[in-house]
């Protein structure tokens, strides 16, 4: 067994590759879909060859993910990469669109899971179910949040956790203070 090394965790290539394997693709099928060799596919994830613009978001959008899910990845000091992930140095992810502003607490995404501090503003609200294929589980902080699944409504408390495997949900924050949770996400989808 070879010894961790973290400098293979702190790249574009290695979130790259976690992504693609967490979503069952082939380099092959990344590459198709993306219209580019496996070799250049390759070349990428292991950061020997840098994406443009256009292929990051063509990456982005084959993934599923937003195209700024790619860029902004803190460096940490070289005794942390790979452990921790100091405050100030969170990735942003997501969309702020529906109220939510969310950060990776994990400190890659080479991991078979994600963990996710997410900041539901007053007001906000995802206006049509979601449903991905993972298995997540919230603890809620602070605030209150209204969570759907499925067609179960749940008004969510701080120290309250909560589970959601695949099905349609929804939240909700019509509060007057920000609800702020931290998720576990498995297989990581950001």
């Amino acid at each position: 067994m070879s010894a961790f090394d973290p400098t293979l965790l702190d790249s574009l290539g290695a979130d790259l590759r976690s992504l693609r394997k967490s979503r069952g693709l082939t380099l092959s099928e990344l590459a198709d879909a993306v219209g580019k060799s496996v070799g250049w596919l390759s070349q990428v994830e292991r950061d020997l060859s840098e994406p443009s613009i256009n292929d990051l978001r063509d990456l982005a959008k084959a993934l599923n993910i937003p195209m700024s899910m790619l860029f902004g990845q803190a460096k940490a000091a070289p005794n942390e990469a790979g452990f921790i992930v100091r405050k100030g140095a969170r990735r942003p992810i997501g969309s702020t669109e529906a109220g939510l502003v969310e950060e990776l607490l994990s400190p890659d995404l080479t991991d078979d899971f994600e963990v996710v501090h997410s900041t539901f503003k007053p007001g906000a609200k995802l206006e049509h179910p979601v449903t991905r294929p993972t298995q997540e589980v919230g603890y809620l902080v602070s605030g209150k949040l209204d969570v759907t699944i499925s067609d179960r409504q749940f008004t969510i408390y701080p120290g309250d956790s909560f589970r959601i495997r695949g099905e349609p949900f929804q939240y909700a924050n019509p509060y007057q203070e920000p609800a702020i949770a931290i998720w576990v996400i498995a297989p990581p989808v950001y």
